[in-house]
């Protein structure tokens, strides 16, 4: 599948489901679980590197998880995933030139079918305009952009008139500019479904309502394992809890065997 079919998922009122992975066992997950798109996320930072924000990951990590995730694909290629991989901070806001460089490591030497960038800033703009045209498809993200964290916190963004109108603005930016799609994170729900309504692209919504097109979800989030829930992400289960205590009762069962003594 190619990114640009997802436009025609749009078109054709089909709901678009995008999970993260950051290793095999998690892609082998949700390939089975039969999501659409998997996003090797910068989400993964912090899901399982231990990372306080998305901030400290580099484009070798990513390529490296993104590696490993194909290798959980047990389906043939026609039916597997499409993986999108985030380019990490400083990996595009340092210039076209190494914006490319970046996003072609990862298609090249993985099977990353396109790349997720953050914002829509004139110089953002530019450098996904010479991505496309370098033929590497861009998936756009508007909204709570977590690697802005230091200026805009982890807070539901466009909450003003002018925020939501200059978000509408941007979003038509990113179409211009060819992304296949646009993530939009943590806006109001009205919001996305203008901004879904008013542009020919998928949008994909995470904490921005169920009018978008698609949805995208960190798994250990709906999994249930991360201490630490996104108030718009609530666990479909317990994980954690499940996890922790069957381990523990194996744990208790081990130390509670009698072993001859040695002699």
């Amino acid at each position: 599948m190619l990114p640009s079919e997802l436009i025609k998922f749009k078109q054709a009122g089909r709901p678009i489901t995008i999970l993260t992975a950051w290793d095999s066992l998690s892609s082998s997950l949700v390939e089975e679980a039969g999501a659409d798109v998997v996003l090797v996320g910068d989400s993964l930072a912090m899901v399982a590197l231990g990372h306080a924000t998305t901030l400290p990951i580099t484009l070798e990590q990513i390529l490296h998880h993104a590696q490993a995730v194909e290798r959980g694909f047990k389906k043939p290629l026609n039916k597997q995933p499409l993986i999108v991989c985030d380019l990490p901070f400083l990996s595009y806001q340092c210039g076209e030139d190494k914006a490319v460089a970046a996003a072609g490591t990862l298609l090249k030497n993985s099977s990353t079918a396109a790349v997720k960038i953050e914002g829509a800033e004139p110089e953002i703009v530019e450098v996904i305009k010479r991505l496309v045209r370098m033929g590497i498809p861009v998936m756009g993200h508007l909204g709570l952009t977590p690697q802005s964290v230091r200026q805009l916190g982890y807070k539901r963004q466009a909450e003003d008139k002018s925020s939501q109108e200059r978000l509408i603005s941007q979003a038509l930016q990113l179409e211009q500019a060819s992304c296949f799609s646009i993530v939009l994170e943590h806006v109001p729900e009205e919001l996305a479904k203008e901004v879904s309504n008013t542009l020919r692209i998928p949008i994909i919504g995470i904490g921005a309502g169920d009018q978008c097109d698609g949805q995208v979800r960190v798994t250990a989030d709906l999994l249930g394992l991360t201490k630490k829930q996104p108030p718009f992400s609530q666990p479909l289960i317990q994980g954690r809890q499940l996890f922790i205590k069957a381990l523990k009762e194996w744990v208790d069962q081990e130390h509670n065997q009698t072993t001859s003594p040695t002699r």
